[in-house]
């Protein structure tokens, strides 16, 4: 499966440096139950998910995913997903627990160029969390359009564009302080499939709006 690459923009919000595992050591039963939710979740088929290694500079405890949205043997999107935890709290997420995300998919030029396309992508985010009913807080991130052009021996290829968000929020604790990571990795799977282009994925999902003018399946 293709891996969501780069780094996001600053210190609580970065995947910089990685290591296997979940925060090592005995973990708190807080983020054990937390992270055997996420290992537990049932999502729709055409997203491909695996544990991957996790960043272990943003807080003492974490757990990393990376998805894939598939069509056969291409890639429509994919992403990375991590849960960090520091049990003591963090001033900047006011809680113990946060959500970082790097979503990324290749677009057509004309859809790239859409000034009100950041502010849609956002909307989107958090759209994808107000329609499971979830509580969240200190939302930030960035969304990204990147433009690729091609020339020398390389001038073959048509030109490329791509949008990433980049995004971190607070899950809200629930009973023994616990978030329900299984709700957010689904919230996050609508936002990864609708950014892929993909149809709501029952009558709950209706609002949902996909992107038109999406670029190709890209080859895995």
């Amino acid at each position: 499966m293709a891996a969501a690459q780069g780094r996001l923009s600053d210190g609580t919000d970065g995947m910089d440096d990685s290591k296997e595992g979940d925060g090592g050591g005995a973990a708190p039963p807080a983020f054990q139950a937390a992270v055997q939710a996420l290992k537990s979740s049932r999502l729709r088929p055409q997203i491909e998910i695996d544990p991957t290694p996790a960043p272990q500079r943003l807080a003492p405890y974490a757990y990393a995913l990376e998805a894939a949205v598939v069509d056969g043997d291409q890639d429509l999107a994919d992403g990375r997903l991590v849960l960090l935890h520091d049990p003591a709290g963090h001033d900047a997420w006011h809680g113990t627990f946060r959500l970082v995300t790097l979503v990324r998919a290749e677009l057509e030029p004309e859809m790239a160029a859409d000034p009100l396309l950041p502010d849609v992508c956002w909307s989107w985010l958090t759209g994808a969390l107000q329609a499971r009913g979830l509580t969240y807080g200190e939302p930030s991130g960035t969304v990204t359009r990147a433009s690729s052009h091609y020339f020398g021996g390389l001038s073959e290829r048509p030109s490329a564009s791509q949008i990433e968000i980049r995004a971190s929020w607070t899950p809200r604790e629930g009973l023994g302080g616990i978030p329900d990571t299984a709700a957010h990795l689904a919230s996050w799977c609508d936002l990864l499939a609708q950014v892929a282009g993909l149809p709501p994925a029952g009558p709950g999902d209706a609002s949902i709006v996909t992107l038109p003018q999406r670029r190709g399946p890209q080859s895995r």
